[in-house]
């Protein structure tokens, strides 16, 4: 019986390492501006997935962060910025496909967060998102009286504690919650995240000095 017993308790051992092992590895961006660290979502597979394998074929290797607005959210995933000319219109490259959607209320646009690029709903009404193309949100902190706000407005649903605590302390984008895709987010490199949406831009949001994905790897 004693053996039962202890056999029971390693099995349960064992499952349990399984079950908290992280699905999917740290995804690691080296910049021309510093090194951010990613990690991705299990809840949110089909992102996860297509975004691990874009990573492993080198796919966003020396990309540009396109579109940068600071207080909002620095993009990239255009596979045309490769080499982009200076001033080049950027931002419609990827590849033919899209992801549905896969919103997790429990993942919303805080600092940090990681999400899918996409078009718009007129013509894209199910919110389906870009194969390649992914933004990480810089975002602003907010007062209570403007997230009660954006709810009486219809512009959110009702905050949660946790939301609200963390949109008036660590900050984010909440209008953009439930309407693109959060399937990751930011666990090193916030410093380079300031920096990179600190820099002087375009009219279109474009960077005046490119700002590169050297290497996207797998950690």
């Amino acid at each position: 019986m004693r053996k039962i017993i202890i056999l029971i308790a390693l099995l349960d051992t064992a499952f349990l390492k399984i079950y908290c092992q992280q699905a999917y590895p740290d995804i690691v961006f080296e910049t021309t501006m510093g090194k951010m660290v990613i990690r991705l979502y299990s809840e949110t597979p089909m992102h996860s997935d297509n975004f691990t394998k874009l990573v492993k074929e080198g796919y966003y290797n020396n990309q540009l962060f396109h579109r940068v607005i600071k207080s909002f959210m620095i993009q990239a995933g255009d596979p045309s910025s490769k080499n982009a000319a200076p001033g080049q219109m950027l931002g419609s490259g990827g590849p033919d496909y899209t992801i549905p959607a896969e919103f997790v209320p429990a993942y919303y646009h805080k600092r940090g967060a990681l999400a899918a690029a996409r078009q718009g709903d007129h013509v894209n009404p199910q919110k389906e998102s870009s194969g390649s193309q992914f933004y990480i949100v810089h975002g602003r902190t907010f007062s209570e009286a403007e997230l009660s706000a954006m709810v009486q407005k219809n512009m959110h649903i009702t905050f949660t504690p946790e939301q609200k605590k963390i949109y008036t302390t660590v900050g984010g984008s909440p209008h953009l919650d439930y309407a693109y895709t959060v399937f990751g987010e930011l666990i090193e490199g916030f410093d380079v995240l300031d920096n990179i949406a600190s820099v002087q831009v375009d009219k279109n949001n474009r960077p005046l000095t490119d700002i590169r994905i050297i290497k996207a790897y797998v950690k």
